[in-house]
């Protein structure tokens, strides 16, 4: 792929979409990014890029699960970032149906759109909760899946989408699989803004769901860079392979909020909320990753490590003008 080629990005306005928007501009690409069409023409975190960035991207309003809108957005363009996705867990538990238009009909349109007009890559994206509580440690690609939430069935309907177009048509996408990225723009419904927003916010009473879970927390800007990675390896590296990204290393999410406790400089009490806890046979316990593969096909490692990551994500929450965009207050869904 040529530097300043046009490539297209789905999901651009949210949290991992705008970093990888910056990360992909500041390759010298030029990007398409599709947001999510509403009526208030908002264009989520990509609203808040810098200028020089912003000069670079060219915004369109859509839908993944309207194909018109996909063919729109992947013309011409070099190779497709589909990012878009209903990504909540309590959530898919109310609107199951909402994820499997998303998640499953939405990445069947992009398929559709990137084979009928011959584009050169496609970088479809997983999650590691398709593979559910580790039975192996690290987990590698090659670990069952195993989807213990509607909405890690949704995205494993999609990734066997992918693996069934690159078999049959000979589509050419590779699959990328992050763990739990965390960072600037996260929603507060992952934990780590959840912890961070409510000690923003003045609060030392901090409620969550189960202490218990460990997790591979993967720094944005470093999943930024392994989606790069995969997007522009030689075909014969990585297309029809499915990737892990992460950095080996777990941590439990009590052990997580006594650390951010420490970094803010704040003693915390830790109250476990029962509506905040998944139902006891959906709740993934363990997942720890080995990037093993991505690394030996692509050269990519992380740059951060989970207190650098932090850092970083607590300065972003301590600024008035990001924290107003939460509501750290309630239980976000």
């Amino acid at each position: 792929m040529t530097s300043n080629a046009l490539v297209a990005v789905t999901g651009a306005e949210g949290f991992i979409g705008s970093h990888l928007t910056e990360t992909l501009v500041a390759a010298g690409y030029r990007v398409r990014a599709m947001a999510q069409y509403n009526s208030f023409s908002s264009y989520g975190w990509l609203e808040t890029l810098s200028p020089d960035t912003l000069d670079q991207v060219e915004i369109v309003l859509g839908d993944v699960r309207d194909s018109g809108s996909v063919h729109d957005l992947a013309e011409g363009a070099e190779a497709v970032y589909h990012l878009a996705a209903l990504i909540a867990i309590p959530y898919s538990y109310r609107a199951p149906h909402s994820y499997v238009d998303t998640n499953v009909t939405g990445t069947l349109n992009v398929l559709e759109v990137v084979r009928k007009l011959g584009i050169p890559r496609l970088v479809h994206t997983s999650t590691s909760e398709t593979y559910g509580t580790a039975q192996t440690v690290p987990i590698t690609e090659d670990h069952p899946i195993n989807t213990q939430s509607p909405y890690a069935a949704s995205k494993a309907g999609g990734d066997r989408l992918a693996d069934s177009y690159h078999a049959s048509f000979g589509t050419p996408v590779v699959t990328l699989r992050p763990f739990n990225t965390f960072g600037p723009r996260q929603s507060m419904r992952a934990v780590i803004p959840t912890v961070i927003g409510q000690v923003a916010a003045g609060e030392q009473v901090i409620t969550l769901g189960d202490l218990r879970p460990t997790r591979d927390f993967l720094y944005v800007k470093d999943t930024a860079r392994a989606f790069l990675a995969v997007g522009t390896a030689p075909a014969e590296a990585v297309v029809g392979r499915t990737f892990n990204a992460g950095t080996g290393g777990e941590i439990s999410v009590g052990e997580l909020t006594r650390l951010i406790g420490k970094l803010m400089d704040t003693n915390l009490d830790v109250r476990e909320d029962e509506e905040r806890v998944r139902p006891a046979a959906s709740e993934v316990m363990r997942l720890v990753a080995d990037a093993t593969r991505l690394r030996d096909a692509t050269g990519w490692q992380p740059g951060h490590d989970l207190e650098q990551g932090l850092l970083r994500t607590i300065e972003f929450f301590r600024n008035p003008a990001n924290l107003a965009r939460y509501k750290t207050g309630i239980y976000n869904i």
